[in-house]
């Protein structure tokens, strides 16, 4: 399991106590707004945006929410 993503990549992550599935759409590392919130995030500890294969939503996650499908 890497904690490394890149644009594309299919993922998944807990959610609601199931599991919620899409596509990493960004890498983000800096502080920036995105997916409605503000994402504290550096070059040593990137967070991921991510677009849900269910609901087409975006949220952010740290790399060790994820997990490679």
């Amino acid at each position: 399991m890497s904690d490394e993503f890149t644009k594309g990549d299919h993922v998944s992550w807990k959610s609601h106590g199931s599991e919620a599935h899409g596509e990493v759409t960004k890498k983000i590392t800096k502080e920036t707004e995105a997916a409605g919130r503000t994402v504290k995030a550096s070059k040593d500890e990137p967070q991921y945006e991510v677009k849900s294969d269910k609901s087409g939503n975006s949220a952010v996650h740290k790399p060790g929410a994820l997990h490679e499908d």
